[in-house]
């Protein structure tokens, strides 16, 4: 990961709204492809948040690629992107131990369970 990725992923993260909505929608996340996420309507009514605010936070989540949507008919469906945020935890976290440590998040899609030993 360049370091212009992780520092626009952390300053997306660095607000409280955006953090509470990638929270939320970890818990939301499916790990099948266009499956899992939730309507902005839930995320809002979830935490709380006016559309318009949600709206400007979602599109920083989603510049910093964080975020995903999908139109499912009259409605927008919002996914936590998690492939970048492992990217990001294993940038940060590269140098653990000088290495020793290897990846802390070995089971990334793509991965065959022998790997995610």
């Amino acid at each position: 990961m360049e370091m212009d990725t992780a520092i626009t992923a952390l300053s997306a993260l660095a607000q409280d709204t955006r953090l509470a909505i990638f929270r939320v929608l970890v818990r939301a996340h499916s790990p099948a492809e266009g499956e899992g996420g939730l309507a902005a309507g839930d995320i809002a009514a979830a935490l709380g948040v006016a559309p318009a605010t949600l709206s400007f936070h979602l599109k920083e989540l989603a510049h910093a690629g964080l975020v995903v949507s999908r139109r499912e008919g009259r409605s927008v469906i919002y996914k936590a992107a998690l492939e970048p945020m492992l990217s990001l935890t294993n940038f940060l976290l590269e140098d653990c131990c000088q290495g020793a440590c290897g990846s802390l998040s070995p089971c990334v899609p793509g991965r065959t369970e022998a790997e995610c030993v």
